[in-house]
């Protein structure tokens, strides 16, 4: 046992500082403070209503109507029952956010470099090199924390999945099917889809690896074991991967029934997003060298240039948009760092067999994914032919598959350069030819920057026309600038570097001063690029965070009225902020990648253009907007109010045709469809196009009681008739009752919920109860329940091993 703990020591000693360093780094944490991420506090303004709801009921709701008229919140942090995995991921998150994150980060980097057997020392230098990559940091500024959360534990899959494949089944299937539950909890699929083009890519080169050692049975047994551990980390997940599988068909990410544009333009039908759309962040192909040199294309859209830039000489401003890139936003470089990419071409010299081969391949792969549009013909293919690739948008992100090979490469450069494998005379030679090819390319640069490049960027015209040409020559000279620094600064950290491997081999600087060394210049390289972007400066008081936003006149005009309305914000700071309505109200807004398809169809044809008829059926009661005298709420007394019977239901034959009516529907009186669903409705509706119903003057349907998951009204009619509800339809989870019997209701008006009501005096229900809450939630249990068993089993097996080994 107390060797055992010796051997323990160091790995804990690692993890104490990685706690030091994540709290160091994000220092205002320990004083009660929180960084400001704005995507955090769009998200902030979209949950609160079910934030609220679970506060006050300790129930959970599945649906809110706060934003975009109406949606599910499993993508707003819904709470599932039975997810044990997700508690797990709370434990290891221990820390305060984001350095919660960024601990993750070093953490499962560090499990990686052990599993793939390097020293110590060297693993956490590893994990310091991922941990501080410039991207990484950069989303934790920027609130998108669902991405870093998965970034952060694909180390941790790959570790189950090396460790298989070493032969250690148990250890390996054990570690794959919580690291992967603990990938999917992180709820970012496309990362998770990211990773999986990874793995296949590191499947192949062990394939082909397999089958020239003709260990091909070891191979198919590794991939048989990683399959089950994959189907019981879903498993783990059930509740929430069923719920997103079975959202995703009605939302943005699936496929649209229309064929035309808003515009009326043809519509390219897809089963994803549109092509435009994935691709809008491209990354350009001159923008590659930001990962070697940090503000080669200028940094972020906007920088700190300083009072002896030309813009502050001639225009007396310390900021300016210095990118010059392709990009529409850039909030900084992705930085991979001088030095660990120079050890990684070092190890393209030295290192050898399949580890460099996936890690060579994986890189390629997804920077080639990035440039999206401009290398339309390799993202074309990806988006026609590879499945659920054209779900997923910012092709750029794919970055973050090289982000964490280039590292793990890197590092095993330096193994390679300490251990003895190599002769000295090769390494000498390696890294004469890596101080070639990296330090001439940045001298390069500096020498014949002028000739290279022009640094104009896309927004000049812009620039001209907004400010003169004066100012876009003063942006030039400092975008120069800026090039000619961080170039330098580059090639004086490559030159460090190589003389800190030249002074070792010549055997004047011992091994463990090399570790010192590279672990210093690492953190130098990539701390010093980070902090320019995230820095103490990012945090505020918890409580402006927690509470992101303050009602103006017209939010406390409109809290007055206890109704059940929307309001629709088009001030703008209500555009700017695109869910405080959804803070206070029931909003037409929101600020979401994956809302509903057929609202935001409805908000871009109609909603958009302010088109009032669309709007009073929406039952917008108010619409925020500016005047002279300030922001004030109008009261739309149109509006068509919670319910409404109606005398006709026409049937249209096309998607094309029922929205394209709603232009100049009367719909107060008159409501349309298209087949939906084989219902009961459409069983019983007759053959013609045009129903009819007789409307009693004295018809009437209130809304008596409302919360996000459930609505009850009261409806009097001495007629059969239809009523339309102001409520999105949502066919997977919302159920109808009259008089407590269940019944079918369908969507009308392209995105509304309507239903025939018999005569007489009834009362209606609408209650979201999907069921796939409760078939994930079984699943999920039964699967925590396999995993707890087979743990005990394992650590069992583990224990009666080691003790014949040891009698």
């Amino acid at each position: 046992m107390q060797f055992s703990l010796k051997k323990f020591l160091p790995h804990l000693l690692v993890l104490i500082g990685f706690v030091v360093i994540s709290l160091a780094y994000f220092s205002p944490v320990l004083q009660g403070k929180a960084i400001f991420q704005n995507d955090i506090k769009q998200y902030i303004g979209m949950s609160k209503q079910q934030k609220d709801f679970r506060a006050e009921t300790g129930e959970e709701t599945y649906w809110t109507n706060s934003a975009f008229g109406g949606m599910p919140t499993y993508q707003l942090g819904a709470i599932y029952p039975h997810n044990y995995i997700k508690k797990l991921d709370l434990t290891l998150r221990f820390l305060p956010r984001p350095a919660d994150y960024l601990f993750l980060y070093l953490l499962s980097f560090y499990i990686l470099l052990i599993v793939l057997k390097v020293n110590y020392r060297l693993a956490a230098i590893g994990a310091l090199a991922f941990g501080f990559s410039t991207y990484l940091i950069i989303i934790l500024g920027v609130g998108h924390n669902s991405k870093a959360h998965a970034i952060a534990y694909m180390p941790l899959v790959l570790s189950g999945i090396v460790l298989t494949f070493q032969r250690k089944y148990i250890a390996g299937f054990l570690l794959t099917t919580v690291a992967m539950g603990l990938e999917i909890v992180s709820n970012h699929f496309q990362m998770t889809y990211y990773l999986l083009l990874l793995v296949v890519v590191l499947g192949l080169v062990y394939l082909i690896d397999a089958y020239k050692k003709q260990v091909l049975p070891h191979y198919f047994k590794s991939v048989g074991i990683l399959i089950l551990a994959v189907i019981l980390s879903i498993g783990l997940n059930a509740t929430g991967v069923l719920a997103t599988q079975e959202y995703v068909k009605e939302s943005t990410r699936g496929k649209s029934e229309l064929t035309i544009n808003s515009d009326g333009s043809p519509k390219e039908v897809t089963s994803g997003l549109d092509r435009d759309y994935i691709t809008q962040f491209s990354y350009g192909l001159t923008e590659t060298f930001n990962l070697y040199i940090p503000r080669f294309m200028g940094g972020g859209n906007f920088e700190h240039v300083g009072k002896n830039s030309e813009i502050y000489k001639r225009f007396r401003s310390e900021e300016a948009p210095t990118y010059w890139g392709k990009q529409p936003i850039v909030e900084a470089p992705a930085y991979i760092g001088a030095v660990v990419l120079f050890l990684f071409v070092l190890a393209l010299f030295l290192v050898k067999g399949r580890l460099k081969w996936w890690l060579v391949g994986g890189t390629i792969l997804s920077l080639l994914l990035s440039y999206g549009k401009n290398l339309s013909f390799l993202t074309d293919f990806f988006i026609d032919y590879i499945p659920l690739y054209n779900k997923f948008r910012a092709v750029s992100s794919i970055q973050v598959i090289l982000e964490l090979c280039i590292p793990v490469l890197a590092i095993f450069g330096l193994v390679r350069l300490l251990n003895d494998f190599e002769k000295k005379d090769e390494k000498l030679k390696a890294l004469k030819s890596t101080t070639m090819i990296t330090g001439g390319l940045a001298l390069v640069f500096l020498l014949f920057k002028s000739s290279l490049f022009n640094f104009s960027g896309a927004n000049d015209g812009y620039y001209i026309q907004s400010y003169g040409q004066e100012f876009v020559n003063a942006l030039k000279e400092d975008r120069k600038t800026i090039f000619t620094h961080d170039t330098l600064r580059t090639l004086v950290l490559v030159l460090l570097s190589a003389g800190t491997i030249w002074l070792f081999l010549k055997e004047k600087l011992k091994e463990k001063w090399v570790i010192v060394a590279f672990g210093a210049l690492i953190l130098f390289d990539l701390v010093g690029v980070n902090r320019r972007y995230v820095n103490n400066d990012d945090f505020v008081s918890s409580i402006k965070v927690n509470k992101p936003f303050t009602s103006n006149a017209a939010d406390k005009e409109i809290l007055k009225d206890k109704g059940h309305f929307r309001v629709f914000d088009i001030s703008n700071e209500g555009l700017q902020n695109r869910t405080k309505a959804s803070y206070y109200h029931n909003s037409l807004n929101g600020y979401n990648a994956a809302e509903l398809k057929r609202y935001r169809e409805v908000f871009d044809f109609y909603v958009a253009k302010n088109n009032i008829n669309v709007l009073n059926m929406l039952n917008t009661k108010y619409i925020i907007a500016d005047t002279e005298a300030g922001v004030v709420p109008y009261v739309n007394d149109e509006a068509n109010g919670n319910a409404w019977f109606v005398e006709t239901l026409e049937r249209k034959e096309s998607a094309n045709e029922e929205i394209l009516a709603l232009d100049s529907l009367d719909t107060k009186n008159k409501a349309v469809y298209t087949f939906n669903k084989p219902d009961s409705f459409y069983k019983r509706a007759p053959t013609e196009s045009l129903i009819q119903y007789q409307l009693d003057s004295l018809a009437s349907i209130t809304l008596k009681e409302v919360k996000p998951n459930y609505l009850k009204y009261e409806s009097n009619n001495s007629n059969d008739g239809f009523v339309v509800f102001s409520e999105i339809y949502y066919g997977n989870g919302w159920k109808t009752y009259i008089d407590g019997e269940e019944i079918d209701h369908i969507r009308v008006n392209y995105t509304l919920r309507g239903m025939e009501v018999p005569r007489g005096n009834h009362t209606i229900e609408f209650k979201f109860d999907p069921g796939v809450v409760k078939t994930g939630s079984s699943i999920a249990l039964g699967s925590s329940v396999l995993l707890g068993l087979l743990l005990l089993g394992g650590l069992f097996y583990e224990f009666k091993k080691n003790k014949k080994e040891s009698a």
